[in-house]
């Protein structure tokens, strides 16, 4: 399969040229964000977020634009914003004279707030139980049991990017779950 055709049956939401472009184009993506914030665990996540935001909008795409390029800017528009959240927190807590901090925060949970995250953690756990049972697995090892795509692709007996493809989706079907319960509510 080549790239134009590829982005094509993509864009008429063929599950094969998602998985083609994904392999083809992940190592690309994920090193041009090694190489800027030189986090692994980072990179991986705004790899993923990449890809993902790159095949819901995939229709998107102008032909006229190098893939890889398209590709690149979404990955940094990702990480551009991710930076701007995290400048946004740390401006909250310095005081606008000299630059000194005015206010340490206890930031340890609250007996309340544990309650929640457990109240929130048995909600998920139920959504999560919603997923087909492959699905929960992936989940279980990325989430749960905090292994690395390498260790889950060794578990799973599957190549590192199936595991990245299965993982994704995971987190979409997954999403869509708590979007359509939310909007129940």
């Amino acid at each position: 399969m080549e790239i134009k055709e590829a982005i094509i049956r993509a864009k008429e939401n063929d599950q094969k040229a998602f998985n083609y472009l994904l392999d083809l184009f992940w190592d690309e993506v994920y090193s041009f964000q090694l190489k800027r914030i030189e986090n692994e665990n980072d990179a991986e996540d705004i790899t993923i977020q990449t890809f993902s935001k790159a095949f819901d909008r995939i229709e998107t795409y102008n032909e006229a634009y190098n893939f890889k390029t398209w590709l690149i800017a979404i990955s940094k528009n990702i990480h551009i914003d991710l930076l701007r959240k995290e400048k946004h927190i740390i401006t909250q807590a310095i005081s606008k004279d000299n630059g000194n901090v005015f206010e340490v925060l206890d930031e340890s949970p609250s007996p309340e707030d544990k309650l929640i995250t457990d109240q929130h953690l048995a909600k998920l756990l139920r959504d999560i139980k919603k997923l087909k049972p492959h699905y929960q697995e992936v989940i279980n090892l990325r989430y749960f049991q905090e292994l690395s795509y390498k260790e889950i692709s060794n578990e799973l007996n599957a190549p590192i990017n199936n595991v990245k493809v299965k993982l994704l989706r995971a987190k979409k079907l997954l999403a869509q779950i708590i979007k359509s319960q939310n909007n129940l509510s």
